[in-house]
């Protein structure tokens, strides 16, 4: 089974999304995109520089607008036997596999960024990425500095959240064989700190009738398949304050004989992990229009 993935929150960098306008109809539903998440996203992907594309209200629907617009132009996408996302990317993975509607999601996803952003600017948090060490080790001196795991990205990755305070002790003190990254987030993603943002998105998600999936749909829950619509949207809302188990959806991928990744835009991110954690499955990332090529090879059975 040939799967697709969308990639999360950091991915986007500045312009990335120029490229894609060059597509036939990408101006028209980008205008749309824009209207529905209420975020002007041909500006925020071509102009706005990478401090203006990292808030966090406008990085989310971007990157959920990317990830739409090349999926939508990926034939032979129904070649793809299962589907899934990153953090925010679950959208567009809801989206792929039929549960949500493209103006669902992305309406969905512009009132989970502004919410983000406002629970965020209430205390002072952050995130760092653990590179490195013995997970038990890590996790234990996590537990130490009432700081959070709020990625589990597999490969020898977590992502710790918490107060800022705590995260500079990490880094000035941080767990033997590890490299500790701060990254440039405005909070504390995926933990308590989020739980203001929970409450406003489970508002806006009781007005949306999802769909059940026509794909095999993961969820960053537990890396386990989710059958019924209404459950996957239930844990999009509650993933807001919890972690990310990336690491237990590339389990899954493994035990489901996944054959092939392509990670749809703005992509490399999960096929960098792919590569560590999954050995010898091919991968494509499609970063622009061209490289759909060698994904469509690549779906087609043809050597990418």
């Amino acid at each position: 089974m040939i799967i697709a993935v969308f990639p999360g929150q950091g991915s986007q960098t500045p312009g990335f999304l120029a490229p894609w306008l060059q597509v036939e109809g990408a101006a028209d539903r980008l205008a749309a995109y824009s209207d529905w998440a209420g975020v002007d996203l041909i500006a925020a992907g071509t102009e706005w520089d990478a401090d203006r594309i990292r808030d966090t209200q406008v990085a989310q629907p971007l990157i959920v607008a990317a990830s739409l617009l090349s999926w939508g132009s990926l034939e032979g996408g129904g070649s793809v036997g299962g589907v899934a996302g990153h953090s925010v990317g679950e959208f567009s993975a809801a989206v792929a596999a039929g549960v949500l509607s493209e103006e669902d999601a992305l309406r969905l996803v512009g009132i989970r960024g502004r919410a983000m952003a406002e629970a965020a600017a209430a205390e002072q948090t952050g995130m760092s990425a653990i590179i490195g060490g013995d997970e038990a080790t890590v996790i234990t001196r996590l537990e130490e500095l009432e700081l959070t795991p709020a990625n589990y990205n597999g490969s020898g990755q977590i992502v710790a959240a918490g107060a800022m305070p705590a995260l500079r002790t990490l880094a000035a003190e941080p767990p033997a064989g590890t490299r500790v990254i701060p990254l440039q987030v405005a909070g504390a993603f995926h933990t308590r700190y989020m739980a203001p943002a929970v409450d406003a998105l489970r508002r806006a998600a009781s007005t949306v009738a999802p769909a059940d999936p026509a794909l095999t749909l993961w969820s960053n829950r537990d890396g386990e398949s989710v059958a019924a619509g209404a459950e996957f949207l239930d844990r999009l809302v509650a993933q807001v304050a919890s972690p990310v188990r990336w690491d237990l959806c590339m389990t899954s991928f493994a035990a489901d004989d996944v054959t092939g990744i392509i990670e749809l835009s703005p992509a490399g991110t999960l096929t960098g992990l792919a590569k560590r954690a999954l050995r010898g499955v091919p991968s494509v990332a499609v970063k622009t229009p061209d490289d759909l090529p060698a994904a469509q090879k690549l779906l087609s059975g043809t050597d990418a």
